[in-house]
């Protein structure tokens, strides 16, 4: 991943293996997950799962395009990118919106963001951007916010509010070291804690940003340093879900009231934490590649208090 590689570091402060792997839910390819009180469970897989129609709030999360990206891992980012938009166009229900959890691009380049948006914008959908590290490469660090940091505070945060659920967008990629872990921020928690205040402790929050708000392994910084403080500003909500990209693979954790979610990438897989030297792109056989990419639909019915995830592959 360019520049950004992260590093190995086997320094102590990371946890082991077989923790990381106790502390997580590793969800199948193209299952569908119900949340329901902090709790989730397999439904199904999607094929069966798309014969019923969603109710309620529906909306798609796609995450590292990495539009740009041209290595073994995947020579075409760019066409993998349009064959999930495909598969969006294709869905029999239309969503309400989606979210996109940052790296739209690989290495923050006017034609890249061009090619993104060439590409996102065939969906025909309303997109609610958060920065990944990799769109914050340019000398001045101002494409990604001319493109989309419109009504945005700081780097880039916002929140926003559908059908009864608030949406928060977070940015902890600002002034990202190789190898570190993702950062907030005081200015942003503050306005974080300010944001949630006066709102009805049952109001269900959703939260995306790119890396991880959790520690997933931070011996490749793979978490966020000062995400237990955002955390604790959502401690009395009932429903809480935080929605994350970067380490480009599915997986889940629960803790209370907050599940947690990261996505597939549509450009190239990673290896599993502790599996490799270090994290980056993972060359896979051509025939597999497409069982590892993918995009995330999310369901909310007003008034059980539950989100529906469905991951779905771009192949298999």
């Amino acid at each position: 991943m360019s520049e950004f590689d992260h590093e190995h570091n086997d320094d102590g402060r990371g946890v082991s293996r077989r923790r990381v792997l106790e502390c997580m839910t590793w969800a199948g390819t193209g299952v569908l997950w119900t949340i329901s009180g902090g709790v989730p469970r397999s439904l199904g897989l999607v094929g069966s799962a798309r014969a019923a129609e969603p109710a309620g709030l529906t909306f798609l999360q796609i995450s590292d395009s990495h539009v740009g990206f041209d290595k073994p891992a995947n020579p075409n980012a760019l066409g993998t990118l349009e064959e999930a938009i495909g598969k969006i166009n294709a869905m029999p229900v239309k969503p309400s919106f989606m979210i996109h959890t940052g790296d739209i691009t690989h290495l923050s380049k006017v034609a890249e963001f061009d090619n993104a948006e060439r590409i996102i914008s065939q969906a025909k959908l309303d997109v609610h951007y958060v920065p990944g590290e990799h769109d914050f490469i340019d000398e001045e660090v101002k494409l990604y916010r001319e493109r989309y940091g419109r009504g945005t505070r700081g780097a880039g945060w916002y929140s926003f509010d559908a059908n009864g659920v608030h949406f928060i967008g977070l940015v902890n990629v600002v002034d990202l070291k190789a190898g570190g872990l993702g950062n907030l921020g005081t200015e942003q928690l503050e306005w974080l804690e300010d944001d949630l205040k006066g709102r009805s402790k049952s109001t269900p929050i959703v939260v995306f940003a790119h890396i991880p708000l959790w520690t997933v392994y931070p011996a490749w910084g793979w978490g966020t340093e000062d995400g237990a403080r955002a955390l604790d500003y959502l401690k009395g909500f009932g429903s809480v879900t935080v929605l994350n990209g970067h380490i480009h693979q599915v997986m889940q954790k629960v803790e209370g009231n907050v599940t947690f979610h990261t996505a597939r990438s549509t450009a190239f897989p990673q290896p599993a934490p502790g599996t490799a030297p270090s994290p980056g792109p993972m060359k896979v056989a051509d025939d597999k590649l497409r069982g590892l990419l993918g995009v995330a639909s999310i369901n909310f019915k007003p008034g059980d208090q539950r989100l529906a995830i469905i991951d779905t592959p771009l192949q298999g």
